[in-house]
């Protein structure tokens, strides 16, 4: 049996947490001949590889397609400044100041939102639903529904496009949004 799954985990540095893992680094097969090295891929099993470089000799989506297991680690530093689970905990649970979302200032300063302070300032998120829902329509395939209301964004923000185009799974939003309700109650923490 063959296991689908997307496994993204965000650290504050890639490559501290890579150091002392045997690993290999995920490939992109480009347009011809040409190859790059996945950005934020790596497998931690045998997979063919380049002994030179350590990077796979089969393009992500073949090694996926043959039952390798690419996680993705996503250097995400914002943590940096977190400086322990306990204190994770803390600015988790803390409810953030909603009002900050209409400060140019403060979004700009934000992971993942600091582009849309037009729309944070339209939309004015007041619960963790909300800024995973503004985090989803900034997505092509549901950039339609920036300029409609809340509820018209609930109807529709979490299904499946059928085109193909590119959207964030509900999952990803909230754990996303997530990450910005810890950012901002990090700017206030300083």
């Amino acid at each position: 049996m063959r296991i689908t799954t997307d496994i993204d985990i965000d650290v504050a540095n890639r490559d501290e947490v890579l150091k002392g893992l045997k690993h290999r680094i995920g490939r992109i097969d480009r347009e011809g001949e040409e190859y790059d090295k996945h950005n934020t891929g790596v497998y931690f099993q045998d997979i063919p590889f380049d002994p030179f470089t350590n990077l796979a000799t089969i393009d992500h989506k073949d090694a996926d397609e043959l039952g390798y297991f690419k996680v993705d680690l996503l250097n995400v530093h914002l943590y940096k400044d977190v400086k322990n689970e306990a204190h994770l905990q803390e600015l988790v649970d803390k409810e953030p100041l909603w009002e900050l979302f209409e400060h140019k200032e403060i979004v700009e300063q934000l992971f993942h939102v600091n582009s849309y302070y037009h729309l944070c300032k339209q939309h004015k998120p007041k619960s963790l639903e909300d800024l995973a829902m503004l985090i989803a329509i900034i997505r092509p395939a549901k950039a339609h529904l920036q300029n409609k209301t809340w509820d018209e964004i609930k109807k529709d923000v979490w299904t499946k496009p059928t085109d193909g185009s590119y959207a964030f799974k509900r999952a990803h939003a909230f754990s996303y949004a997530m990450a910005i309700v810890v950012q901002l109650n990090l700017l206030l923490d300083k």
